[in-house]
């Protein structure tokens, strides 16, 4: 059941309309009404166009009416350019008139304050219901060339291209389009949001994903707005369309107090990287980037790598292009000895002998070609760059008609530089209509080449497989309940702050182990506990409002004997009054000495105003703070996405094993990161944690030390942010009890199941096959790795495949045998079903079970319809939909469709 239904975007109104009403069209020269309406009529717009004003009976000598409603035919798209304080009405009457989109350039709402914010609230509630779709207000307008609509005070309509451009800055729209005017960019449609009081980030970049007019999609951004939905819509665009936003704000945050190490290590801006890093979005920092991105992207494959090898006929240039690949993240790929030998036999004696390859200044068209048949296949680089440097002897022309085949490698791109002014023109020509980009300066290309690399590294997550974390959904369910209690009691009580020992129970639960630790509130019970533990022994403060111990004296290390266990005790206890008072002493904690004979780890997280929930990788220590060698990432991880965030550390090198020390077992740390996910995402009370020191060594994980904080009790749970993205809806896990007695668990997708499906599919017949997806579709396709990581991946605010699945206790597997998925419309309200149940299972209930157990989730996620299609003949399944409450019937082509509101 594949989707067979074309579901038309709501913003198809507001981008490829019909009929345009101009409200508050008039003739006087030099408005934002004037304009909007004279662009309209003289961009060569494919629709017709109605001014709307009370008091003028024309306008530029067209009919004007006095409302919408006047008109008196269909109306997709209403411009408003009037006083703000008119606006609500004008908009609940274009409401009413069935006006299928707005564009709001009036402004003087939020911007302004309560009064304005007022205004948005009234509007909201106007077209409640009705459907109409409202981009703005305080906005420049909207374009698209490829129809000649252009509802903007803007002086000239854009170029047609393939750009979907999103600014929410009106001016910096203007500053762009007057840019693109200069470097020949052209748009498929051109957007500015403004305030975003409906039509957000997510709509747009769901249309122009969908749109077959956009090969890219540029963003400029101010504010990330539902950065839930956000997220959603770009990781499912971002595989098939390049996201490539520009965002101000990189400096640095002002330094805030923060309870733990993590807080104060979590810049907003850092956070933001790293929510782009999980959805595949590139970030890039100059406006020329933005376009010259999507350009290469849409030329050129992805990179599979950060190696660049760099051909050139100059040292210079090759030189300037190492230094931007270097520091924007690149790599120089290194030449093996057989390239280097194949090289030297072609090449004159004094070439570079390396990477950049310098052949020379008059090295000829026939030295290029040679050199790059040797190297465009070569497989230890990623990608290729060209550099012709102007020379008296050569002649860019033929050099660049000799790289014309290798204008599309698989899996490496390959960029041009050819230097120079108007003898190069040419040259440049024959590459542009190779489909080869080309630069001007070679650190710019360079750049541009890690560029590309970032967006295939962000978008690596979602087509690697992970490996399983052992779990027991039971033993799971049960640490979650252990935990939520604990800190519901911690909180009620009236603290923020747990104490270590708290805080490593915390962690226990979550299967992290934790170093032994006993609390002592006497000196003789201290002595009795380093006795259990065994000497040497290390002591520390137990407290449950000071945070930092070291700063307090609080902390006395490789303690061997009773007295000195004696002495410790009462030094910390004298410590800590003088410094907190007598109430910030509760005692301490014993711990064996642990000898450090691995790596410091810190793993912690924060809570960002925007994103939710934080996670931190890093080097750990008393020094965490000064090295700041840490990654950042989205909960909830999986092993692939815990071993990306360590990847992009200092430590992860050293972790592998160096200069003679023993390399850790890194799937460990992966499996641990995730639990730690799992944690932060489903104990909503905290605000901070820290386990730092994490310590790692080839004996195993270790967490010395770990601290909690929580939102304190006056601080309303619904009102913190959610994760900004959804975690694994545990809640829709169930058993089933089969007549034969099986147990059956019908559970969500996961990532891990991937292996799993590719079994499933394997033991398809032809004709399940067929009444699945319609038409016949071979073994190679349905298993293709790419398919299955974005069913087994999904995000589940968009879609929710469900699987019914049986454990074989004695090989411990898992076999799939019903994949039941629900797939949501880009507005929420409906969802499209897919149902397939394993030939061995069928017959058995499974299938109409598994159907009904979605019709349940659909409920609970506010679907009010779902539909499907079967394949005439599908009996079985079409008896189960009736029963289930569905309507069926005839499709033209013969097929079923089945539709039930709920």
């Amino acid at each position: 059941m594949e989707p067979r239904q074309v579901v038309t975007s709501p913003l198809e109104a507001i981008l490829n309309p019909r009929t345009v009403a101009v409200i508050g069209a008039t003739n006087k020269p030099g408005t934002v009404g004037r304009t909007v309406l004279w662009n309209l009529l003289n961009d060569q717009f494919h629709g017709t166009v109605f001014p709307v004003n009370p008091r003028q009976s024309n306008v530029l000598g067209i009919k004007a009416y006095p409302t919408v409603a006047a008109i008196g035919e269909p109306v997709d798209l209403a411009v408003i350019i009037t006083p703000a304080a008119a606006v609500p009405q004008i908009v609940g009457e274009c409401a009413a008139s069935g006006v299928k989109g707005c564009v709001i350039i009036s402004g003087g709402f939020k911007e302004v304050g309560p009064a304005g914010e007022a205004l948005e609230r009234e509007i909201l509630e106007r077209v409640s219901d009705s459907g109409m779709r409202i981009v703005g207000p305080n906005c420049f307008g909207v374009m698209n060339p490829l129809i000649g609509l252009n509802a903007t005070f803007a002086a000239g309509i854009a170029r047609a291209g393939n750009v979907g451009f999103i600014t929410q800055s009106g001016a910096l729209g203007a500053a762009v389009l007057d840019w693109s005017f200069r470097e020949n960019v052209g748009y498929s449609s051109f957007v500015s949001v403004g305030s975003m009081l409906d039509v957000d980030w997510s709509d747009l970049i769901n249309y122009f994903g969908n749109d077959p007019h956009t090969e890219s999609i540029v963003v400029y951004m101010e504010s990330i707005g539902n950065a839930r939905s956000f997220m959603s819509a770009a990781r499912s665009v971002t595989h098939r369309k390049p996201i490539i936003v520009i965002k101000p704000g990189r400096t640095e945050a002002a330094s805030r107090a923060a309870a733990s190490h993590t807080g104060s290590l979590s810049g907003s801006d850092d956070v933001l990287d790293a929510a782009f890093r999980r959805c595949g979005v590139v970030r890039v920092a100059e406006i020329s980037d933005l376009f010259h991105l999507s350009e290469v992207l849409a030329k050129q494959p992805r990179p599979q790598g950060p190696r660049l090898t760099i051909l050139t006929n100059a040292g210079g240039p090759g030189v300037l292009a190492t230094d931007a690949l270097v520091a924007s993240g690149g790599v120089l790929a290194e030449l093996s000895e057989f390239t280097r030998a194949k090289l030297d036999a072609i090449l004159p004696p004094h070439w570079s002998h390396a990477n950049p390859i310098d052949i020379l200044g008059d090295a000829s068209a026939e030295r290029y070609s040679e050199v790059l048949s040797i190297i465009a296949n070569d497989p230890a680089s990623d990608g290729l760059l060209v550099i012709v440097a102007p020379q008296a002897m050569i002649e860019p022309t033929d050099i660049a008609e000799r790289l014309k085949p290798y204008a599309r490698i698989n899996g490496k791109p390959v960029l041009a530089c050819w230097m120079g002014g108007r003898h190069v023109e040419p040259g440049i020509e024959v590459l542009n209509r190779a489909n080869i980009p080309t630069f001007g300066y070679p650190d710019e290309a360079a750049r541009m080449f890690t560029m590309m690399w970032r967006y295939s590294d962000n978008l690596r997550a979602l087509y690697e497989t992970p490996t399983r974390v052992r779990t027991n959904e039971e033993a799971e369910r049960s640490a979650h309940e252990h935990a939520s209690r604990m800190l519901s009691t911690i909180r009620a009580s009236g603290r923020e702050l747990l104490s270590e020992y708290e805080s490593k129970q915390l962690l226990v639960l979550y299967d992290i182990p934790v170093v032994k630790t006993e609390i002592a509130t006497t000196v003789e019970q201290a002595v009795d506990a380093a006795h259990s533990i065994g000497y040497p022994v290390v002591l520390k403060l137990h407290s449950h409002v000071i945070t930092h111990k070291t700063d307090v004296g609080g902390v006395r290390l490789n303690l061997e004997s009773a007295d000195a266990v004696r002495r410790a005790f009462v030094d910390i206890r004298t410590a800590v009054s003088e410094h907190s008072g007598n109430s910030a002493f509760a005692g301490v904690t014993v711990q064996p000495m642990i000898r450090n004979n691995g790596y410091e780890l810190i793993v912690g997280s924060t809570t960002d105003a925007q994103f939710g929930p934080v996670l931190l990788f890093g080097t750990g220590g008393q020094l965490v703070e000064v090295f700041k060698d840490r990654s950042l990432a989205l909960p909830p991880l999986n092993t692939t996405l815990a071993r990306l965030m360590m990847e992009r550390t200092k430590i992860y090198d050293a972790l592998k094993g160096v200069r003679g020390r023993t390399s850790v077992d890194l799937q460990v740390i992966e499996e641990l990161l995730v639990r730690f996910s799992y944690l932060v995402t489903e104990q909503t009370t905290i605000k901070e944690i820290d386990i730092n020191p994490l310590l790692v060594s080839a004996d195993g994980l270790l967490a010395l030390d770990a601290r909690v904080v929580l939102h304190g009790p006056s601080i309303n749970l619904t009102t913190i942010p959610p994760t900004a993205i959804r975690p694994y809806p545990s809640e829709y896990i169930s058993h089933w009890i089969t007549d034969d007695g099986q147990d059956i668990v019908f559970r969500p997708i996961r990532p891990e199941d991937e292996l799993a499906m590719v079994e499933f599919h394997a033991s398809l017949s032809d004709r399940s096959v067929v009444q699945r997806f319609l038409q016949p579709m071979n073994l190679r396709d349905r298993v293709a790795h790419e398919r299955l990581s974005k069913i087994c991946f999904p995000d589940y605010d968009l879609e929710m495949p469900l699987i019914a699945c049986r454990h074989d206790g004695r090989t411990g597997t898992e076999t799939i045998m019903c994949v039941a998925r629900m797939s949501k419309s880009p507005d929420g309200r409906s969802a499209e079903i897919h149902l397939i149940v394993g030939d061995p299972f069928q017959h058995q209930g499974i299938g109409g079970e598994a159907l009904s157990r979605l019709t349940s989730i659909a409920k609970n996620e506010n679907i009010r319809r779902l539909y499907g299609y079967l394949t005439a003949g599908s009996t079985v399944l079409e008896g189960q939909c009736q029963a289930l409450g569905f309507d069926v019937s005839a499709e033209p082509d013969g097929d079923i469709l089945v539709t039930r509101m709920l």
